[in-house]
């Protein structure tokens, strides 16, 4: 009956809204990944730090199954507690992944919400999810968009606290700044200099509502590598809600 209440109160949740910025988008609508077939893709979702109650995760269009702090071949749901980030990986991508995802937590309901479509041509793409960079350095991302996103506003955002910047915009802080600039044929590139280790975090290129994140990682110059162990269990709900 616990597990039943839990399902009941998932799917009874009210979803938020994400903002962007200055400017507000209905998280709902305005976010889509495409992935080519066989690719993978790593989709953080973060939450609000007081919250400490279960994390999950599931597709639309199997709502029988919701994964929560799992690790499995094809999939991996993590909870990085002291980044109050979940981070969603899929691999090995297929057509039948296509379709609306949810990110949530128990008790607030869907805290994100992404639809994906696999594609052997990504209206988005970058050659490397990753990016690194040393403090007081620079980074330059390129990210590449299809022919039908010329004429799209592209964007380069930050996920944590929802700071977007626009094309051939300067924002300039007191320790880094962050610009753009599009080729009008199939790609734009992002330079941030003057990098802090705060820049660390998901970031993800737009071009109209088409999205495609990529974690940045900043070091000293004494850093070293250390070896994380995520310690998790695979852990799946298995439910069906009859629908009249």
């Amino acid at each position: 009956m616990a597990a039943y209440a839990a399902a009941k109160i998932l799917y009874l949740s009210v979803g938020f809204w994400l903002i962007l910025g200055a400017e507000s988008y209905d998280a709902f609508s305005s976010n889509r990944l495409t992935v080519k077939p066989g690719g993978s893709v790593t989709i953080p979702c973060y939450y609000d730090e007081k919250n400490t109650q279960l994390k999950y995760w599931y597709s639309v269009n199997d709502e029988c199954n919701t994964y929560t702090n799992t690790t499995e071949e094809n999939l991996s749901v993590i909870d990085h507690p002291d980044q109050s980030l979940v981070t969603v990986t899929m691999r090995n991508l297929q057509e039948k992944h296509t379709g609306e995802y949810h990110c949530g937590v128990v008790p607030g309901g869907v805290i994100y919400k992404i639809y994906l479509q696999v594609q052997d041509v990504p209206d988005v793409s970058v050659k490397s999810s990753s990016v690194s960079g040393h403090e007081g350095g620079n980074v330059s991302v390129q990210c590449f968009y299809s022919s039908g996103y010329r004429d799209k506003q592209k964007r380069w955002c930050r996920f944590k606290d929802e700071k977007c910047f626009r094309e051939k915009k300067t924002n300039t802080s007191k320790n880094s700044s962050v610009q753009i600039s599009d080729d009008g044929e199939s790609s734009f590139t992002v330079l941030m200099t003057g990098l802090t280790l705060s820049d660390s975090g998901w970031y993800y290129c737009s071009a109209g509502e088409q999205i495609l994140p990529l974690q940045l990682t900043v070091t000293t110059s004494e850093s070293v590598s250390v070896n994380t162990d995520t310690g998790t269990h695979p852990d799946r709900w298995r439910f069906c809600l009859s629908h009249s």
